[in-house]
């Protein structure tokens, strides 16, 4: 049975013609399909192991066919051609050069905006951040060329002792001994000075680094945070300015010291042995060529780690900062599958590096071990013709194995460098930066700032967003001492006009006047001390709730003061009751919304200033709350007059009926004006928005 399943074609020479015998091949293939459970149990037993299942073509010279009409043994050929196909393309995918070595470049943002930095340019950087300490520098190399010259030394002294002890030459090997122990002493001392030394010079360079870092950031103009993300910038100052910091400390380092030592090998080959020196110098030369290969594809790709790690950062610090929003809707999976996006990204590009070291470690110990046999075959033909001597050929071996490792780390720490070089790009393109205007012009200081403030023809639409006009041929005049508030639905312009009496952005067209000066003119730091500012979403500092008071005053003040200043924005009393009182550190979970609303008018009104503005101040204020503040408006109102303008805008139109004048916009522009009174008066849309509110409330 097992022969004429195996091999049915011994037993049937001749063609049978399939016409005659149709249902009979019918009725043998449905019992063939009836019988292939049993045949599998069968073949499967321990009893007969030795019996697989039915693999040929035909059964009783009846040929099987599958279900789409091609015979098995042709569509096995057609498989196992498809298969090698498949592996011939995979192989050559994977092979150095093909498709799956390409790094993406999609999905990565602005990566590939920052200007290449080159290893000489890096290095001119990172001289100028450090050249204050240049004795550290200093000593860091003087102490690195002495280690050098003293490792290098010592396998000569090292096999002199050895043969001069063999050879009975005590003189000699005493001197070879006392020399080769001053270089051991000499190497060990140095490399240790050496690595404290280049371990200082690391701190140093990571410190003014992100110095440097931080101080650009913090003068870049509003409009450049609005298309940065603060986790990609973070990145930057955290393991990007690390990642520059071993460029120094260690890759450079290592890279000059193996420098020295492999050319010191190398010219002691050379004088040893000319033919030897000159093998090694090639096998040499074609390690520094993969190594520069190499090399180029680390940089490229720390430079894409670099920018997937600070966009899964970014993701990360998203989630955790609106962690409430994702716990009540429920997408946490949902936000862990974004940040697994970047996470599967970052392993495509470590897989690949880790496979580029793979082949680089693979043409290292080939020529590294060529080295060795190349070695022992000429030197020991060299030995029995009598050109050199069996000492010499034991240096030789020692010094090629200094220089061929030397090689290796060479192009191994030239990889780090230029993957740190890679990621200094982004650190360095965002040190280059030029700061906003407002903090390099003087401008003028005024002796008193009355308050007088005249839109005249402003137009302006945010940087991000050019075709979208915010305000268009925008006039207003507001006195001194007058209490101004501007209502309208949203995205008709409100907060833009503070952001432009803030200087956080400046006009696209026409000009801001201040006391008849333009704003341009003035000194933008002399201006924001005599402002008051609470937003709609005031964040408070993780310091306690005095220094957040005090926080940003031009003028020292006493406790008293933030006390007074507390009591006027009715925080005192829920000040008192937190743990430590006004020492309490200020945590998001301590403070509701509208207590954090009232330690931000409490810093306003401990600056004292010439102009208030109070965006959303009472949006998140209780009914009684937002009473109590609106005493601070009539505190400006009546007692202050002469010294305070404010502007309101809010939402709760309730809040500002006793204002002077209210502003109501749509579009961008003025559509009416008056007092409380007037407004209703027109029907308007004023008054059709605190209809609105009225009806909301019943």
């Amino acid at each position: 049975m097992a022969l004429s399943l195996g091999n049915s074609q011994l037993l049937h020479p001749f063609p049978v013609q399939r016409r005659k015998f149709s249902t009979k091949i019918h009725s043998s293939n449905q019992n063939l399909n009836q019988e292939k459970p049993q045949l599998k149990r069968f073949a499967s037993s321990r009893r007969f192991r030795h019996i697989s299942t039915v693999k040929s073509a035909s059964v009783n010279g009846y040929p099987i066919t599958r279900e789409d009409g091609v015979p098995s043994s042709e569509g096995e050929k057609i498989e196992l051609t498809e298969k090698l196909k498949r592996w011939i393309k995979f192989a050559r995918e994977i092979f150095p050069g093909g498709d799956w070595w390409r790094l993406p470049t999609e999905d990565i943002g602005d990566v590939m905006v920052a200007k290449p930095v080159t290893v000489f340019r890096a290095l001119k950087k990172m001289w100028d951040l450090i050249a204050e300490d240049r004795w550290v520098i200093f000593t860091a190399f003087v102490t690195l060329v002495i280690t050098a010259l003293s490792e290098i030394s010592i396998p000569h002294y090292l096999t002199a002792s050895i043969f001069s002890a063999q050879s009975s030459t005590i003189a000699l090997f005493h001197r070879n001994l006392r020399l080769l122990v001053m270089l051991c002493i000499t190497a060990a001392i140095c490399s240790g000075v050496r690595g404290c030394m280049f371990g200082i010079a690391n701190m140093i360079l990571v410190k003014r680094v992100r110095e440097r870092l931080y101080s650009t950031l913090l003068l870049q103009a509003i409009s450049f945070f609005d298309s940065e993300t603060v986790g990609d910038l973070t990145s930057r100052l955290g393991s990007d300015c690390q990642q520059v910091s071993r460029v120094i400390g260690n890759d450079l380092n290592l890279i000059l010291r193996n420098v020295l030592q492999g050319s010191g090998a190398l010219i002691y080959l050379l004088v040893l042995s000319l033919p030897l020196g000159l093998c090694v110098l090639g096998i040499c030369i074609s390690l520094s060529t993969i190594m520069l290969i190499y090399g180029q594809y680390q940089k490229k790709s720390a430079k894409l780690i670099q920018e997937f790690t600070a966009s899964a950062n970014n993701v990360a610090q998203e989630t955790f900062s609106l962690m409430r929003t994702v716990r009540v809707y429920g997408t946490e999976q949902q936000e862990l599958g974004r940040y697994e996006i970047w996470l599967e990204k970052l392993a495509g590009i470590s897989l690949r590096q880790s496979a580029a070291y793979g082949f680089w470690n693979f043409g290292f110990n080939t020529l590294y071990h060529a080295t060795q046999v190349i070695a022992v075959v000429i030197g020991g033909m060299s030995i029995l013709s009598g050109h050199i001597t069996a000492e010499q050929l034991t240096k030789f071996i020692l010094y090629s194995e200094w220089l061929i490792y030397s090689t290796w780390w060479v192009g191994d720490n030239l990889s780090n460098l230029m993957q740190s070089v890679g990621a200094s790009e982004k650190v360095f393109h965002l040190i280059d930066l030029s700061p906003c205007d407002q903090f390099t012009a003087k401008g003028l200081k005024l002796q008193k700032l009355i308050g007088r403030i005249e839109f005249v023809d402003v137009s302006f639409h945010y940087p991000s967003r050019p075709s979208l006009s915010i305000l268009q041929n925008f006039n207003l005049t507001v006195h001194p001492g007058e209490v101004v508030a501007i209502v309208g639905l949203s995205g008709s312009g409100k907060s833009t006009i503070v952001n432009l009496l803030l200087r956080l952005y400046e006009p696209t067209n026409g000009e801001i006047l201040i006391d008849g000066h333009p704003m341009k003119s003035l000194n933008v730091k002399w201006l924001r001390e005599r402002v008051g500012y609470v937003g709609q979403e005031p964040r408070l500092f993780r310091m306690d709730v005095s220094s957040n008071i005090k926080y940003g005053c031009p003028r020292a003040v006493t406790q008293q003061e933030v006390e007074l200043a507390a009591k006027q924005a009715f925080a005192h009393d829920f000040i008192l009751a937190l743990p430590n009182g006004y020492q309490t550190l200020v945590d998001d979970d301590l403070l509701s919304g509208g207590q954090k609303q009232r330690i931000a008018i409490a810093r306003a009104i401990l600056r004292d200033p010439s102009i208030l503005i109070l965006d959303e101040a009472t949006s998140a204020l209780d009914v009684e709350s937002e009473h109590n503040v609106k005493g601070v408006l009539r505190t400006a109102k009546t007692e202050m007059q002469n010294k305070r303008t404010v502007f309101v805008i809010a939402h709760r139109l309730s809040t500002i009926q006793s204002a002077d004048r209210i502003i109501v916009m749509d579009s961008g522009k003025i559509v009416e004006m008056g007092d409380h009174t007037d407004l209703l008066m027109k029907d308007g849309l004023y008054a059709r928005l605190i209809r609105r509110q009225a009806d909301a409330v019943a």
